[in-house]
């Protein structure tokens, strides 16, 4: 009962029913919920929305160091980059490298996980020291992996010798297929440690009992593989394929410092060519054209997983 003075100063008493009590609540809650999402969309459109749409902007303008000012051009700059030769060799290169590094990841990934999720001593430690990969910053992950592949000192042409199965060092890095396995294993050394973390939190939750059972039946570590963990791991799989794939496109950092995109252009993935395009050969509008199309193909897996988190599955 909530109750009322009027003017005259008579009291009235008014029912209030418990919808009406239930939706001044809900009301109060998504007043809140607003409140709360407000600095998350800010962030957004001040980090991510503006910044997107000046480039939107840009890549339809002539923008480049020799114009006195931008001359508009509408969708030139976009069949200039869908009929360069440079532009396609850049997404095969980044089919290339996403594809790679995201399943030597996800192989590697999940074997190591299997074997950390084993009991045996000093376990937990080991899994602390798996992480720490993904802690290093890219660019010292880089530098790293770029004394790894040394010609003259690398560790990598130290064991080939030694082993003999190379007679003299090999120049790694300043070859095409050598380069680009440089910045593949270096994304995959990065990588393990989220992957595994993935995995390893899925195979908490597998029932052990299951598993003895199929051994008492007779299956082998394969089978017990694919018939009970890989389905049971199912979601768990989608999701870090998801952000592998999402992680290698973004990538600029590893590949800039390791190899600049060379020897000739060998790893010039559609980051390094964005980076090209703006501050080497000082071509705004080809760049920002680069750009949108380089956020096209983020798009779909972005989608994807935001689908999945919604569904929760």
């Amino acid at each position: 009962m909530t109750d009322l003075a009027p003017p005259g100063g008579r009291r009235l008493d008014y029912p209030v029913s418990a919808n009406a009590r239930r939706g001044g609540l809900q009301a109060a809650q998504r007043r809140v919920g607003i409140l709360m999402l407000l600095p998350a969309a800010t962030a957004f459109v001040l980090i991510i929305l503006y910044p997107f749409g000046q480039a939107l902007g840009l890549s339809l303008f002539e923008d480049t160091l020799q114009s006195i000012q931008p001359t508009f051009i509408g969708l030139a700059n976009f069949q200039d980059v869908l009929t360069s030769p440079e532009t396609w060799q850049s997404f095969l290169l980044t089919a290339i490298y996403v594809g790679c590094s995201t399943g030597g990841t996800l192989v590697l990934g999940l074997g190591w996980a299997l074997i950390l999720n084993q009991p045996f001593r000093g376990r937990a430690a080991i899994r602390a020291l798996t992480l720490l990969p993904w802690v290093v910053p890219s660019t010292v992950s880089a530098f790293i992996w770029a004394w790894i592949f040394n010609s003259r000192f690398g560790v990598i042409n130290g064991v080939l010798l030694e082993t003999g199965l190379i007679d003299v060092p090999q120049a790694w890095l300043s070859t095409p297929e050598g380069a680009m396995l440089a910045v593949v294993l270096t994304r995959i050394w990065r990588s393990i440690p989220l992957f595994m973390a993935f995995f390893l939190a899925g195979l908490q939750n597998v029932d052990g009992e299951q598993l003895d059972a199929a051994r008492v039946d007779g299956a082998n570590n394969f089978a017990i593989l694919r018939d009970h963990l890989l389905p049971h791991l199912r979601p768990v799989l989608i999701v870090v394929v998801v952000l592998g794939v999402i992680g290698g496109l973004q990538d600029f950092d590893t590949i800039f410092a390791l190899t600049g995109g060379g020897p000739v252009r060998a790893t010039a993935v559609l980051s390094i060519e964005v980076y090209r395009k703006a501050f080497e050969q000082w071509d705004i509008g080809m760049a920002s054209a680069i750009g949108v199309l380089w956020v096209a193909t983020l798009l779909p897996p972005a989608f994807f997983y935001l689908r999945l988190l919604v569904k929760g599955r």
